[in-house]
């Protein structure tokens, strides 16, 4: 027998309609936020994410799925879905439009990691990106349009966490400030934050090592290096949240995991799924359009692990959706009535009706049987009597009531008792 691969999961039939609710939720947000949807491809090529993602993240250096294809060009399965559609900005000539473009997907995403609880080696990304908006106007719809989805979803127990971690020149500044602190300390860190210290000291805070954390979290905090306009961008961005009556803290500490961060950085974090329990994370990246090829443009968004809003709803009880069953389904009892069946189930598919038939010969009571099962409003018994008499029988599944309605009436009644 072939396995499955370790750090992937089906989704069954019995559970797919949970991403479709889901997913439903996210598309209708983002339409009422007037944002459209993007479609990248599965794989790019390798230098976009080592352009654009960081040669100094955990993502580029421990966690990308490289091969090689036929022409021996070096590809990658995407492990987020920002650098993708930065790339398609840029190549589709997007730019040209009137700005901003308001950008959403929903993705897999490939990362070689250790699985953890909602977290897979191929994992689901709902993500937005705003490109062209300089102003932090912009950070405060991102992340209003996150809680808008969480606020839907009816879930309340969410911290939100923000930090602005400044620009080019200011995080410079900062870096040298951090590199003084950690300097006298590095022989006690992991080989991950030595590597780091000199070429990007900041990803050192992000650094998951328990050695690591206690000794960066009396470092120097990046808020003390911001450059006016930064403090300003951020300021804004904190006095927009406040405006909107959002709760939030501030946490100097989020750096996220990916290099092309600058300004605002953001998380919504639960303690209801375990110890890394960030459901929705992002910021702005003025740089990344320049640094995968474009001209300077501003933008920022934010990605959203669907597996990791799913675990968080159940683990609160609260809906995510609901099975599918059929709005009725027809029971033939002979041969005869086994070619009227998938007429008549044409007919009512036809008004929209969810309509199933039985198609494994089964006998009386064992259709009635997994017509339960399955859930079935309305079963429409079509037997001998019944075609003799030009009638169906219709059982309501609910209150066990069963009427015999005259073939030619039947479709307008039943589409009446469905109530659509």
């Amino acid at each position: 027998m072939i396995n499955i691969p370790k750090g992937t999961k089906d989704v069954l039939p019995k559970e797919s309609y949970k991403w479709h609710f889901i997913e439903g939720v996210v598309r209708e947000v983002a339409k009422t936020f007037c944002v459209n949807e993007i479609r990248t491809p599965t794989f790019e090529h390798t230098e976009l994410f080592l352009r654009g993602v960081g040669d100094t993240t955990d993502i580029v250096n421990k966690e990308m799925y490289t091969f090689d294809d036929k022409g021996g060009r070096s590809m990658t399965l995407k492990p987020e879905g920002t650098a993708g559609v930065a790339r398609a900005f840029i190549e589709n000539s997007l730019y040209g439009n009137t700005q901003p473009t308001k950008m959403y997907y929903i993705t897999p995403v490939f990362r070689y990691e250790k699985p953890q609880a909602g977290r897979l080696r191929e994992h689901h990304q709902f993500g937005i990106e705003y490109y062209g908006a300089d102003s932090a106007a912009a950070d405060v719809e991102v992340i209003m349009l996150a809680k808008t989805i969480f606020d839907r979803l009816g879930v309340g127990k969410l911290s939100l966490n923000i930090n602005s971690i400044g620009c080019p020149q200011c995080r410079k500044n900062y870096n040298e400030a951090l590199k003084s602190y950690l300097g006298a300390r590095l022989g006690n860190m992991c080989s991950t934050c030595r590597e780091r210290f000199e070429k990007n000291p900041l990803r050192i805070l992000d650094c998951k090592e328990e050695g690591c954390k206690e000794i960066t979290k009396d470092a120097p905090v990046v808020l003390d290096y911001l450059c006016d306009d930064c403090k300003s961008h951020h300021e804004y961005v904190c006095a927009q949240l406040d405006s909107c009556s959002v709760e939030y803290k501030v946490n100097p500490h989020i750096v996220r995991g990916l290099d092309y961060y600058t300004k605002t950085v953001f998380e919504f974090v639960s303690e209801n799924i375990g110890a890394q329990g960030t459901v929705c994370g992002g910021g702005r990246y003025n740089g990344l359009v320049e640094q995968v090829g474009g001209k300077p443009c501003p933008a920022v968004g934010f990605g959203m692990g669907l597996e990791r809003l799913i675990l968080l709803l159940e683990s609160l009880d609260l809906s995510v959706g609901k099975e599918y069953a059929p709005d009725v389904y027809i029971a033939p009892l002979c041969d005869k009535a086994r070619s009227i069946a998938p007429v008549l189930a044409n007919e009512l598919r036809a008004k929209g009706l969810a309509v199933d038939y039985d198609i494994m010969n089964r006998g009386f009571k064992p259709q009635f049987k997994y017509a339960d099962k399955i859930g079935a409003k309305f079963v429409v018994i079509i037997g001998e009597d019944e075609i003799a008499s030009q009638s169906y029988g219709v059982k309501d599944m609910s209150s066990g009531m069963q009427e015999q309605v005259a073939k030619d009436s039947a479709i307008d009644y039943i589409v009446a008792k469905v109530g659509r």
